[in-house]
């Protein structure tokens, strides 16, 4: 129930604090970030005795029982008016984020954590190139420039494990990418990539009226039944393992997922999907941050520089985003505790 109360908390806050404070977006999305870097360590921990798949599954599972209080008892009566496009909306979200946990992390069973974070980072990529298209969300100069500078960093900071510096770089050779194993890991990181864009542009269509606890409920609902739904099918089974591994599925569920996911979900809202999608890929900075404290392994100058790069595009993809959001809590006026 802690991840409830932070939830709730973090509600609370927003409708004391209104959101045209210059502060309130750039410090919960640093929330956001922060939470979701720990999927990473947690993932790594539960993959020792738990199937990948598995895993997902139990995440949402996870994170729907600790939610369904809340949403039954507070939201129930908006969760049952909401519209059937609404609601085919929010399953086809749900949908896609199902697609995106069960690949991304299914493809580090088959090629390296490197490969499955460069190609799993276009994600913000293809929203950008979607957003005019389907959201009529034009992106300025500044916002590819920083779109530009925060791929080329993720893609610095996902080598830096496969790469070394001996009388120059040396990294592994592109055709190993595409080859056996590694090639069918590759493709299901790259197919995650075009799952969560998917998620977080039909998230920002619902949440400009649906409240953000009914849709995160819907969309980590059917995202749960379609894991699932999926683990049996396939012969996986959510029993039997160490309580240490149930430890960290459970963690996964309240901090990654309940905090994090939820704050994207929320900074829809106000932002661009594009500029949420930028945001996401803080996670590398996020991760070498938590590894450096509790997994003891300090950045190599190649990360340091990546981060500097994605830090700078955040801010250079903020600027344009930064007059659009106060534009449209301008108009809007001051939120409800949940929206």
């Amino acid at each position: 129930m802690i991840s409830v109360y932070l939830s709730y908390l973090f509600c609370i806050h927003i409708r004391m604090n209104n959101p045209s404070n210059r502060l309130s977006l750039p410090l919960f999305l640093f929330i956001g970030i922060l939470s979701v870097s720990a999927a990473s360590i947690f993932i790594r921990f539960a993959q020792t005795d738990a199937p990948s798949l598995t895993i997902a599954a139990l995440r949402l599972t996870f994170a729907c029982i600790v939610l369904a209080p809340l949403a039954i008892l507070r939201h129930r009566t908006e969760i049952i008016k909401l519209e059937r496009s609404d609601l085919l909306l929010g399953l086809l979200s749900g949908l896609f984020l199902a697609i995106h946990f069960a690949t991304w992390i299914s493809s580090l069973e088959y090629t390296t954590v490197a490969s499955s974070v460069v190609f799993v980072s276009t994600g913000p990529l293809w929203v950008a190139l979607l957003s005019p298209i389907i959201l009529k969300e034009k992106q300025s100069t500044m916002a590819y420039l920083g779109l530009g500078l925060t791929l080329i960093g993720a893609v610095l900071i996902a080598l830096s494990g496969a790469c070394a510096w001996n009388r120059g770089l040396s990294c592994p050779d592109l055709a190993d990418l595409f080859h056996g194993r590694a090639m069918w890991g590759n493709f299901l990181a790259l197919a995650g990539a075009w799952a969560v864009s998917g998620y977080l542009i039909i998230g920002r269509r619902l949440r400009a009226k649906v409240s953000l606890i009914p849709y995160i409920f819907v969309v980590y609902s059917i995202a749960a039944i379609v894991l699932v739904t999926t683990m049996f099918a396939v012969g996986q089974s959510p029993f039997g393992y160490k309580p240490s591994t149930y430890l960290w599925l459970l963690l996964l569920a309240l901090l990654p997922q309940l905090v994090g996911h939820t704050i994207y979900n929320w900074a829809l809202r106000f932002l661009p999907a594009a500029f949420v999608a930028v945001t996401t890929l803080g996670e590398p900075i996020g991760s070498v941050i938590l590894a450096y404290f509790l997994l003891h392994e300090a950045p190599a100058f190649i990360v340091i520089f990546g981060g500097i790069l994605i830090l700078s595009g955040i801010y250079f993809s903020s600027k344009r985003s930064e007059s659009n959001s106060n534009l449209k809590i301008a108009k809007e006026g001051p939120l409800s505790p949940l929206s």
